[in-house]
């Protein structure tokens, strides 16, 4: 999964591994992918694949092509490039190379996961963090962890520990500093992990703590209470379909609970 976030014009915003299955949350950056010059995008993708017999010779000697050839080189370059911007190329290679594993490990054959994935579309900022805490906390709504520092397979896990070692890291930029910058998004690590941790809290007490002042702040800059919020962080599957517009959702829906 990292090593695809690498390759593919896709940003890596969270992560979380389960025993069966796995949630991600993903943003298409195609002003990456349209910035790649012809070799990025063939040495991207020939990191996946071989390629064509042309596009090896493309990057091998490119002189030695006919004027047809490069045109041929140039249209499958087009190809390679709208697939490095696709989730459904991402979550391809993602779910081959796992059942590839998968099969010679168990020496057998066939389809590793049940069906093909699902996702949702995420139509503004605030449904991207709730997202993200959602994502985030999965490992604690089945009951396998009860603290942040149990979440091993989690992109909190990933974020921590680079931050312990000083180390950047291929997950989206979360901003830096008091507004964000290009690439970023619009809230601090600092934040985020705030509002995880209060969102956990909340959801293992009475639900009538307050939030911290942190959170609270994250929260009203979304204008989203905090009981709208703990429904979303909590069945975000299960309230919504297809598209996720939490400010319209949370406005329309939640704040009547």
């Amino acid at each position: 999964m990292l090593f695809l976030a690498r390759i593919f014009a896709i940003d890596l915003c969270a992560y979380a591994i389960m025993s069966n299955h796995t949630h991600l949350v993903l943003r298409i950056n195609t002003a990456k992918a349209q910035a790649l010059s012809h070799d990025q995008v063939l040495r991207r993708w020939h990191r996946l694949h071989q390629g064509t017999l042309l596009t090896r010779r493309y990057q091998n000697d490119r002189a030695a092509l006919s004027a047809e050839e490069k045109s041929t080189v140039l249209a499958t370059i087009d190809v390679y490039r709208e697939r490095l911007q696709s989730i459904s190329w991402f979550m391809r290679e993602l779910n081959e190379t796992i059942a590839r594993q998968a099969n010679q490990e168990d020496e057998c054959t066939g389809r590793f996961w049940e069906g093909r994935f699902k996702s949702q579309a995420l139509l503004d900022e605030a449904s991207v963090l709730a997202c993200m805490v959602y994502v985030e906390l999965n490992p604690v709504r089945t009951a396998q962890v009860s603290s942040t520092k149990d979440l091993r397979f989690t992109s909190l896990n990933h974020r921590l520990k680079a931050r312990k070692a000083r180390t950047n890291t291929v997950l989206i930029k979360l901003r830096s500093g008091r507004i964000s910058r290009e690439g970023e998004l619009w809230f601090s690590f600092r934040d985020y992990f705030d509002l995880i941790q209060w969102s956990l809290q909340y959801s293992s007490r009475s639900q009538k703590d307050p939030p911290k002042i942190a959170a609270l702040s994250i929260l009203n800059q979304m204008n989203v209470s905090a009981t709208s919020w703990y429904t979303v962080c909590s069945s975000l599957e299960q309230r919504c379909r297809g598209e996720v517009h939490l400010n319209k959702w949370a406005s329309e829906a939640l704040y009547a609970v």
